[in-house]
């Protein structure tokens, strides 16, 4: 919870960055901003750099949570409100579920994609409607939808990496890698606009840098550790409720009844399919039974440990 209270300023405070600063500089600056404090954080703790294969998986999760989604969302919210995106954004849980399936290679009811499907029709109905009428999809939409694509394929990436490395360890493991390329689009990016924001502009970039990008990730990357990560994602389904409350206290949007019922839309369908994902399966050999039958209960160190990761 308090991962998806941090990660709820993200919008709002991308949408006060853009008024002033450029997307390029805003989305490849507040993950160097990151970089340095991960950098920092690594080093003083002398903390064990991943293994192998382990670098590939911190590979996909700096491409989806450290470049993917804060461009993507950058260049979006330069031309929608912040609770437009906020509501495109709601299909992020049920995003993340699909991803754990995925990467788990769970097989989850009929029903589980049939909700995630109507979820995302959802989503792009209030998307085409916001932009005019259905069908007509505008720029900002198709880069918000490939936003929440990357975030869930770092989150369900990032979630399993954090029992190995740990969570804030895996997040600035996946800074530290992406930090040349954020870099160079970040001096690009000056050197063809130079930044000249407002206090409240630059404000709104230190907390994208500090908050969004690395401290909020502690929490988040902690919680998906311990999961199982079916039941941790349903606490996103919070994060677009307050993102809207605050881009219509920060920002003063009004709340339409379009926004209202397009977000309860999504979030509806984002909880019934993660809640429709079945729970760990129960692994063999395993005769543990639920304590209040008074049965015993018995279970190999092998089962325990393959029951604490999950699928």
């Amino acid at each position: 919870m308090l991962g998806v209270a941090a990660f709820s300023f993200t919008v709002p405070f991308t949408r006060v960055a853009v008024a002033g600063l450029s997307p390029l500089f805003i989305g490849s600056g507040r993950a160097v901003v990151a970089a340095v404090l991960a950098g920092c954080a690594l080093a003083l703790t002398r903390q064990r750099a991943p293994r192998g294969s382990q670098w590939a998986r911190v590979a996909v999760v700096a491409g989806g949570v450290v470049a993917g989604f804060p461009l993507l969302t950058s260049f979006a919210l330069t031309s929608v409100p912040a609770s437009h995106g906020a509501v495109v954004i709601a299909l992020l849980p049920a995003a993340t579920a699909t991803m754990a399936v995925l990467r788990g290679h769970e097989r989850p009811p009929v029903i589980f994609w049939v909700i995630t499907g109507v979820g995302a029709v959802a989503a792009i109905v209030f998307a085409s409607a916001q932009s005019g009428g259905i069908g007509q999809l505008h720029l900002a939409d198709l880069l918000l939808f490939g936003a929440v694509v990357c975030a869930a394929i770092g989150y369900a990436e990032g979630g399993k990496l954090a029992r190995e490395l740990g969570a804030w360890q895996t997040v600035s493991w996946a800074l530290v890698l992406a930090s040349p390329l954020m870099v160079c689009l970040a001096a690009l990016s000056i050197a063809g606009q130079p930044p000249a924001g407002t206090p409240a502009q630059w404000a709104a970039f230190a907390y994208l840098g500090i908050v969004s990008m690395f401290l909020g990730f502690f929490a988040w990357y902690h919680g998906l550790a311990i999961g199982p990560m079916a039941q941790v994602s349903q606490i996103q389904l919070v994060q677009p409720v307050l993102s809207i409350c605050w881009a219509w206290i920060i920002l003063g949007e009004n709340l339409s009844w379009t926004t209202i019922i397009g977000g309860a839309a999504v979030i509806l369908c984002a909880g019934l399919a993660v809640r429709s994902r079945p729970g760990s399966p129960r692994v063999k050999g395993s005769t543990s039974m639920h304590a209040t039958t008074g049965a015993p209960a018995s279970t190999t160190a092998t089962a325990t440990a393959a029951a604490k990761t999950g699928p």
